[in-house]
């Protein structure tokens, strides 16, 4: 949790911060605040939070491409609703942003651990 908070707010900060600060155009900021995060979360993921004892079921180049893949389609749902709905709502792209950010970052942990980070060994169910 630690690693994908300081992600997702590496991730917010970049992002926003060129965009509030620096005037960047929104998208702009969002390849570059996607991007800085992408390169981080996946180090961290790997190195610290789903390290087992046994090691994983892919190897690191199968789990980046599992993760690119995920995250190519992270970014367009991204891109997608920030382009999209503030005007409808009436609601500020940032706020579409974050809201986006977060179910997204819910449903990737869930996909982490069982498709891209899982370990070599699955751990077998007893029953009683």
């Amino acid at each position: 949790m630690i690693a994908g908070g300081g992600v997702a707010l590496l991730y917010l900060a970049v992002t926003s911060i060129l965009t509030d600060v620096f005037g960047a155009p929104f998208q702009l900021a969002l390849v570059i605040g996607f991007t800085t995060a992408v390169a981080a979360h996946f180090t961290l993921q790997r190195c610290f939070v789903w390290v087992h004892a046994d090691g994983f079921a892919l190897r690191a180049h199968r789990q980046a491409g599992r993760y690119l893949g995920l995250a190519s389609i992270q970014y367009a749902a991204t891109a997608l609703t920030t382009a999209t709905l503030p005007g409808p709502l009436g609601v500020r792209v940032t706020f579409v942003y974050l809201v986006t950010a977060v179910a997204l970052a819910a449903l990737n942990f869930l996909l982490f651990g069982s498709n891209i980070f899982h370990p070599a060994q699955r751990p077998e169910h007893h029953s009683g």
